[in-house]
């Protein structure tokens, strides 16, 4: 048997583990996961019915087995099957990708023996549960359980929330719909009752927790398309124009990709620097006070009203 067809041979089984891990799989899900093509993958789930596999799929769903064809279930408890599910997000995490692969294998063959039930938690779970860096302060256990319960059970959570600046924490009414690690935090997105919107709420000022009896009145979206969101909103771009005598341009070089730098232009006497700034400009006009005594705003007039506005207030003080 050559190379090609033994990898190809280790492709199907672990796509027929796969199909016996969870409930409905794709072929995108396949072709993203094995780095082929939707046609490799049609290909793979034929043989696999001609080896006489039955498989069922479902328009808008994707694959499955025909139910009863599946390794005989094993016990596990629900936090027992959740587990999986956060242990593979955290491989994939910090984990090189060889062994990454390899413990996510091995994580379908365990999630293929779950029962149906379980095998829906840690599906949901999979999709709401998002880690970016590399570092870690862990979040309160008992918090972090109640949240996955909510997730799963969809039902609704009362917290009590500390926001910087307040001595009191309020009450907040919540359904729950991920939970994400980011710039040294844990968080979670949810919908406020409060606010009648989406809020995203920092797990470390959550002050106390419970479960209510109510479902959920919604069907919410993927904590992926709520971030995807925010971060196309966070992208929008301010353009910023700044000229400064060729003596002191050099000092603009520090910390300046921070704010957006783009491009300079040397003039006769000065050098005009170019932003596309997604910082709010009430924090760009504070680090451009750092030069303001030398460098004058091009553009745009909002920013010269707020270094003016600051300016003024600073005057008044003393």
């Amino acid at each position: 048997m050559s190379e090609l067809d033994i990898k190809k041979f280790n492709r199907i089984l672990s796509i027929y583990v796969q199909l016996q891990s969870r409930n409905w799989i794709t072929a995108q899900q396949f072709a993203n996961r094995y780095q082929v093509s939707t046609r490799t993958i049609y290909r793979d789930l034929k043989a696999l019915e001609n080896a006489g596999v039955p498989l069922y799929n479902e328009p808008g769903k994707g694959f499955a087995l025909v139910e009863g064809y599946k390794i005989p279930p094993t016990i596990f408890t629900k936090e027992e099957a959740l587990s999986f599910a956060i242990a593979e997000k955290l491989m994939a995490k910090y984990a090189d990708k060889q062994l990454s692969f390899q413990f996510s294998s091995a994580m379908h063959k365990m999630k293929a023996v779950l029962r149906t039930t379980e095998k829906e938690n840690v599906a949901l779970i999979e999709d709401r549960y998002l880690i970016f860096d590399t570092t870690s302060s862990e979040p309160s256990t008992e918090l972090l359980s109640v949240l996955l319960d909510s997730m799963v059970s969809k039902i609704q959570i009362e917290i009590l929330y500390q926001k910087p600046g307040n001595n009191k924490a309020d009450k907040r009414l919540l359904e729950p719909i991920g939970i994400f690690y980011e710039h040294n935090y844990w968080y979670f997105m949810a919908f406020c009752f409060l606010r009648n919107d989406y809020r995203q709420f920092r797990i470390d000022r959550v002050k106390g927790i419970s479960k209510t009896v109510n479902h959920f009145e919604t069907e919410h979206q993927s904590l992926e398309c709520f971030l995807n969101k925010r971060k196309i909103e966070t992208q929008k771009t301010t353009l910023v124009r700044i000229r400064a005598p060729k003596k002191m341009a050099h000092y603009f070089n520090w910390d300046r990709s921070s704010y957006g730098f783009v491009s300079e232009k040397v003039l006769k006497r000065e050098v005009e620097l170019t932003f596309e700034t997604t910082i709010p400009l009430k924090y760009f006009a504070r680090w451009f006070l750092m030069f303001s005594d030398d460098a004058t705003i091009v553009e745009p007039l909002e920013l010269k009203h707020i270094v003016a506005d600051i300016l003024q207030k600073a005057v008044e003080k003393i």
